[in-house]
């Protein structure tokens, strides 16, 4: 499971950096590397746990209840996750011609980053695997 983690954890650092350069040029992009950054991360966080989800949907519910609910993350931090996994919907659905501006790629990234930072500070160990 430690593996996996780890593994998780560095896709979530790449998918970070990739919605960090695309902000300007691809928000719609930006935006859906931005949640799978998020995704991944608290995904790493889960694996450490023992805990594995199959759906998106599952892993949403289990930051609100496992992380926000039990006091672990700031409500703030659900609605972080819960705003990149909306604008990477935009992104990569967004019907009726709808798309992800610049401003809001922007916003996915910070909430992102976030996200990243908050799984390091609960669970250290995703950054000292070897």
């Amino acid at each position: 499971m430690k593996e996996f983690a780890r593994d998780e954890w560095q896709r979530a650092s790449r998918a970070l950096q990739t919605a960090r350069l695309l902000v300007t040029t691809d928000p719609d992009a930006a935006a859906s590397r931005a949640y799978y950054a998020a995704f991944y991360a608290v995904t790493a966080l889960f694996a450490l746990r023992g805990q594995t989800f199959t759906k998106h949907s599952a892993l949403r519910a289990a930051v609100h209840r496992d992380l926000v609910k039990a006091g672990g993350w700031s409500v703030e931090l659900g609605k972080d996750y819960d705003e990149v996994m909306s604008l990477r919907e935009t992104g990569d659905y967004g019907g009726s011609g709808e798309r992800v501006t610049e401003d809001n790629a922007r916003r996915a990234v910070e909430c992102a980053k976030r996200i990243l930072a908050a799984c390091q500070q609960s669970c250290p160990e995703l950054t000292e695997q070897k």
